[in-house]
């Protein structure tokens, strides 16, 4: 799959978005080393606390499906003019699994970056900070 069907298949995640609240949909596509893809949008909630992000749904259902490894690269998406960054804690979870990810960072006209996780996430905690 091309980065940029990867950031199209996020798009498509923007019109599934639950965003009563902020009214700024998010969209993401999670690309498997063997072709699989696992696409996530956010989800809001009015305790704004349990809300959570395209990039941790797309994560949560690859990880609910038996994917604990194996994941190359991440789209994220937003309708916005600027860039859809992903949060402090997406980059954390992220991480957790996947420190070598890279990230297609989109805005709302379809341009996009890419960049390697490492780069938002320098010197990120991780299983191995354990032990």
């Amino acid at each position: 799959m091309t980065d940029r069907e990867l950031v199209e298949r996020a798009f498509t995640m923007l019109e599934r978005a639950y965003v009563p609240y902020s009214h700024f949909p998010v969209g993401a596509a999670l690309l498997c080393e063997d072709g699989a893809v696992f696409t996530g949008c956010n989800v809001e909630n009015a305790a704004y606390g349990s809300t959570i992000c395209a990039e941790r749904t797309a994560l949560v259902k690859a990880v609910s499906e038996g994917r604990r490894d194996g994941f190359v690269r991440l789209a994220v998406v937003g309708g916005g003019a600027d860039y859809c960054w992903p949060c402090g804690a997406c980059r954390q979870m992220l991480y957790e699994f996947a420190p070598e990810l890279e990230l297609l960072v989109a805005r709302g006209d379809h341009e996009f970056v890419t960049l390697p996780l490492a780069e938002l996430l320098p010197h990120g905690f991780g299983p191995k900070s354990l032990g």
